[in-house]
């Protein structure tokens, strides 16, 4: 479930940081909207769906299927969520787009401070432009659920930018071990996460770049959380930061 958990925690960390809000004109970062925020969580794991075309909620659907994701619609209650899984891409082709995050809960960029799509200052205002919330029916078109297969080390150094050693360094969860010296949207996913839990990355914050006050955060984390102090963040450190 390695891609799947990375595209999940990617969003959720872009969510809980207030640096990032909802806009539809600059909405590749650090803003974004509905679509550009469920594309963004998947390329950060590698999948190239906004190279196969997806850019809005109206091709999405082909995009996503042309790489590794199939239509699972049939097999949801789409009024109650009862079927859903961590990672399965909620669509409704015209107007909207989620991310289902598991235990009945989804993320989604939703709506500026003013109540519209454009025209809000930088980052979320509100605290709800983009969030996690509990699952509703939009109503949805499609639901879409990517098809996990095993990873290596030459998926996640495609993917995430993250300098990966030759042989697997992988988390029990399959996110990639991350160190110092690793950098990309993985590494600046665990900086939201440490910065969100009180850890300070340094001057810099989620800048995507593994140094040494990232590191200093880490070791910081693992010793209030009673882990082995490496400063890497493997699978017991992902898992902390994850669930708490």
């Amino acid at each position: 479930m390695g891609k799947i958990d990375g595209a999940v925690s990617w969003a959720i960390a872009i969510a809980n940081n207030p640096a990032h809000g909802y806009d539809q004109l600059h909405r590749w970062g650090p803003d974004y909207d509905c679509s550009s925020l469920v594309i963004s969580a998947w390329e950060s794991v590698g999948l190239a769906v906004r190279e196969a075309g997806a850019s809005y909620t109206g091709n999405m659907r082909g995009a996503f299927l042309s790489c590794g994701f199939r239509a699972v619609t049939g097999s949801v209650d789409l009024a109650t969520g009862i079927g859903l899984e961590p990672g399965d891409v909620l669509l409704n082709y015209g107007a909207h787009t989620a991310m289902v995050t598991g235990n009945g809960r989804m993320v989604a960029a939703r709506i500026n401070e003013h109540g519209q799509t454009t025209g809000g200052a930088e980052g979320d205002q509100t605290g709800r432009e983009i969030c996690q919330q509990n699952y509703y029916n939009y109503p949805w078109d499609a639901v879409l659920r990517y098809q996990e297969r095993g990873t290596t080390a030459a998926d996640h150094s495609a993917g995430s930018g993250n300098k990966v050693p030759a042989h697997p360094e992988t988390t029990i969860r399959g996110i990639p071990l991350v160190k110092r010296g690793s950098r990309g949207e993985l590494v600046r996913a665990a900086q939201y996460l440490l910065e969100g839990r009180g850890f300070s990355c340094g001057i810099h914050g989620a800048d995507g770049d593994f140094g040494s006050a990232t590191e200093k955060a880490v070791k910081a984390f693992q010793d209030d959380r009673d882990l082995l102090q490496d400063g890497q963040i493997g699978d017991n450190t992902w898992t902390r930061l994850l669930l708490g």
